[in-house]
């Protein structure tokens, strides 16, 4: 299971300290003799080591900082939600493809906010603008948060703050299995609790620092067992030479280890591999060694959402992998639902 993640250095906003959770992390973190340092801001944070890339990255991933979450304007979330809730940044992982790395910056840290009743107060007021349809709103997008939920509890407030909604729902994801603390929180089925699945060998050789599929799995049957609406996303999806037999042999596992009763209703959001020049340029420098597959002569250039382009798998190949994945889920969970294929 997970190891707890253990920041190596804090850093606190000063105005972070004047609310309880602010001044409950301080008094927690210097007793566990952790290094306590201040920044002026948790989008400015000046004094973490590294002169190398890799050093960069991984002393960034090593370091919190704790601080007020003051933009109450959600960003969009498609195709996944409406809305993206903000509870954290970052996470301890060390995926070798993670998007992350290019709008992180150099030193990606993890990012906790202490005003999370703020927060929840903002969501229920896009609740109320958007009533009477359903708001839905992601945890997830630009962090994973169960790895600093040990510290915060802020996953827990707000799972049971949509238990309350009427019209609200909140997803998120997350490739960690430390989900105890959350078996028994009031979400009245407003909640889907997905897990980031991959093949056994994508997960070996690119998502360092994470729990191994079975793991996930194991921890997944938990969540269903609790009552949450349960998902998978499957991705990033790798065309390689033995890929179909790779994501056989994961389904397999899903279906074996998941019982037939807890199957009902998943849903599987499908997500193939892609990168973009600048990921291309980061990864290359804090992976020097990766056997990330990023050759731009076998992609197809396509233009993103979001004003810059991205590459992505021929046409041809895009569709052999969402027959192949449809066929497969159709046949292993007949009760599921495809949500998405990109």
């Amino acid at each position: 299971m997970d190891r707890s993640f253990v920041p190596k250095r804090v850093f606190f906003e000063p105005d972070a300290l004047e609310y309880p959770l602010g001044e409950e992390l301080k008094k927690r973190f210097s007793q566990m003799g952790v290094e306590i340092k201040y920044t002026s801001s948790h989008n400015r944070v000046i004094g973490i080591p590294g002169s190398t890339p890799q050093e960069a990255y991984m002393e960034g991933k090593r370091t919190l900082v704790v601080g007020i979450r003051r933009s109450m304007d959600f960003q969009t979330c498609k195709p996944s939600a409406h809305y993206q809730l903000p509870l954290v940044t970052s996470c301890p992982g060390k995926c070798q493809y993670c998007y992350l790395a290019t709008n992180l910056g150099k030193k990606p840290y993890i990012r906790v906010y202490v005003n999370i009743e703020e927060i929840l107060e903002r969501a229920a007021k896009y609740i109320e603008k958007h009533s009477p349809e359903v708001t839905v709103f992601e945890g997830a997008a630009t962090s994973d948060p169960i790895p600093v939920e040990i510290y915060t509890g802020a996953l827990k407030k707000t799972i049971e703050f949509f238990g309350r909604q009427r019209l609200g729902k909140f997803r998120f994801v997350t490739k960690y299995t430390a989900v105890d603390s959350l078996l028994d929180a009031a979400h009245n089925n407003h909640t889907r609790f997905r897990f980031s699945i991959n093949s056994a060998e994508v997960i070996k050789k690119f998502e360092q620092g994470t729990p191994r599929m079975l793991q996930r799995i194991k921890a997944a049957e938990k969540v269903a067992r609790a009552g949450y609406p349960l998902g998978f996303i499957i991705g990033p999806i790798f065309v390689h030479s033995s890929w179909q037999e790779s994501y056989t042999e994961m389904l397999t596992s899903l279906a074996k280890n998941l019982p037939d009763h807890l199957q009902h209703e998943i849903t599987f959001e499908l997500i193939t591999h892609r990168f973009t020049k600048r990921a291309k340029d980061v990864i290359g420098r804090v992976f020097p060694n990766t056997d990330l597959d990023m050759d731009e002569e076998t992609r197809t250039y396509k233009y993103g959402q979001f004003g810059y382009g991205k590459y992505i798998y021929p046409k041809e190949t895009m569709q052999e992998v969402k027959d192949f994945f449809t066929a497969s889920i159709n046949e292993k969970f007949p009760f599921s639902r495809i949500e998405y294929f990109v």
